[in-house]
């Protein structure tokens, strides 16, 4: 965990992914590691799940939903809530 970041409240305007391929998404969630955005479980692509996947130790990812401070562990699949 010593390598989670602090990731601005809306770095980008959606998906980058669904964004370079035309799809769209439905919520979406910042990687903690490095800031990438991708759409969440409930979106067609899952973008966020794969880059978990397929990047070591990008398993911690944030909700970018106005009002939502909670983060997910897709490697133990929990929910993380600041103390």
């Amino acid at each position: 965990m010593d390598a989670l970041r602090e990731v601005p409240a809306n770095p980008t305007p959606g998906c980058e992914d669904c964004l370079r391929a035309g799809s769209t998404w439905v919520h979406l969630r910042a990687c903690l590691s490095c800031g990438h955005v991708g759409c969440c479980d409930s979106s067609p692509k899952q973008h966020a799940f794969r880059h978990a996947r397929v990047n070591p130790g990008h398993h911690i990812a944030r909700s970018l939903e106005p009002g939502e401070g909670w983060a997910w562990c897709y490697t133990d699949e929990v929910f993380l809530r600041p103390a």
